[in-house]
């Protein structure tokens, strides 16, 4: 890699671990008190719903991001990722004032869309990054979210304190800190992330792929199976095609995919374990604090490793990862805090290393040119699998109890790990050598 190439790839880097953190921070400080805000509006039996608008707002809007992002380039995609969260912020607050249920169901829908712009800002870490780097520099912008996810949720009280003096319900002061993070990363991405890295590569590429020489160090774009599987970018049909044609790809969805739903639907029901076992909610929030700490602290080390022995195994031992942990929670009597604590430490460890590992595999797979519009059909079905999993988990431990629903989120990583064991290294072998 040049050393200009090397130096832009370094300034888009740290832009998008800025707009993370600022990112973080502003999701983390709205989803804190979605529940409670949402059950002040509508009652106890609707608390649930805040956060799933949230949920639901990203899944949609992985892919209308995705396709703005094809056309003009990561900046102004990621740009409109937060203004619409920003959008969103301030519709729960004037909902929270007004005291609209529905409305502020709207409000956390758009909201969700900063957690898209956030996911697919590691994906922008790639756009410019080398065969030696590429997951590294994806882990490092994944990892940034620490600091959001950290800070976003110690802003409940000065929100409740800021909302005094604003004359807004308390459970609404954090949507206040959420809009000013949310226009932060606006302004980051917009001011910083210059010149555009999909669009610089895109230009990189392009005398590639007329048989000149792109400029040393930097990847060339790998062809993805049959071209013309994905004949328009924003065509859905035609990614999911492409997608299926490509075993990188499909690897890579089917990964993170799995992995982001055994882990919502078991992390979705351990807070209702451990209360009916009868754990204070400091220890529920001790818990689920381990097990952020691990999704996102150690993605850097995962990301040198994957760079270092291979994304197929990085994906294996994460898939490895989630099946321990999930027999470790599963095994977890009524009163085990520690053992649950332990076993949702393992199952942020074991996503994180499948997001890394597989985003990775996904991102190189296929050509520059329908990068976006690939990147973004794979968080919607992250984010609808995720949705779709934890809406089942409730049934299913209401149904059958915590250790079976450990039980099937530890068996649905059992056909990706066969795959990937028994595939993954003559894949990745093969496609090395494009």
């Amino acid at each position: 890699m040049t050393p200009d190439a090397r130096g832009l790839h370094r300034r888009t880097v740290a832009s998008l671990v800025g707009s993370q953190i600022a990112g973080g921070i502003g999701t983390s400080s709205g989803i804190a008190v979605a529940a409670l805000a949402a059950e002040s509006l509508g009652g106890a039996e609707l608390s649930g719903l805040g956060q799933t608008a949230a949920v639901l707002g990203s899944a949609l809007a992985a892919v209308p991001l995705a396709r703005l992002m094809s056309v003009r380039g990561r900046r102004p995609g990621l740009a409109a990722g937060y203004l619409v969260a920003a959008t969103g912020a301030v519709v729960c607050i004037v909902a929270g004032q007004r005291g609209l249920f529905w409305p502020f169901l709207v409000g956390m829908l758009l909201v969700g869309t900063a957690t898209a712009a956030n996911l697919q800002a590691r994906y922008a870490a790639t756009d410019l990054a080398s065969d030696r780097n590429r997951a590294r520099s994806l882990s490092i912008v994944v990892g940034a979210t620490t600091v959001g996810v950290i800070v976003g949720p110690n802003l409940i009280e000065p929100g409740a304190t800021l909302a005094g003096r604003l004359g807004l319900p308390e459970l609404f002061g954090p949507y206040v800190f959420a809009l000013g993070a949310y226009l932060i990363a606006t302004v980051i991405v917009t001011v910083r992330l210059r010149p555009d890295p999909l669009l610089t590569a895109r230009a990189i590429a392009a005398p590639a792929t007329a048989g000149a020489d792109a400029p040393r160090g930097l990847a060339r774009p790998q062809t993805a199976g049959r071209r013309g599987a994905a004949t328009e970018p924003g065509a859905r049909c035609g990614v999911l095609r492409l997608i299926a044609a490509t075993p990188g790809a499909r690897i890579g969805v089917v990964a993170t995919a799995v992995a982001h739903s055994s882990m919502v639907a078991v992390m979705a029901m351990t807070p209702v374990h451990l209360l009916h076992g009868g754990a204070a909610l400091s220890v529920v929030g001790l818990v689920v604090s381990m097990h952020i700490a691990g999704m996102y602290a150690l993605s850097p080390l995962f990301g040198w490793l994957a760079d270092s022995i291979g994304r197929g195994s990085v994906i294996a031992a994460g898939q490895l990862l989630i099946i321990a942990a999930t027999v470790v929670t599963g095994t977890a009597p009524a009163d085990g805090v520690g053992q649950v604590c332990l076993g949702l430490t393992l199952l942020g460890v074991g996503w994180s290393c499948c997001l890394v590992g597989g985003s990775t595999l996904l991102s190189e797979s296929v050509e520059i040119g329908v990068r976006p519009a690939v990147q973004g059909v794979a968080d919607l079905i992250m984010g609808l699998s995720a949705a779709g999993a934890s809406a089942l988990a409730g049934l299913v431990i209401g149904a059958w109890g915590y250790g079976v629903l450990n039980g099937l989120a530890g068996a649905m990583m059992a056909i990706p790990l066969l795959i990937v064991l028994l595939r993954g290294r003559v894949t990745l072998t093969a496609e090395s050598a494009t």
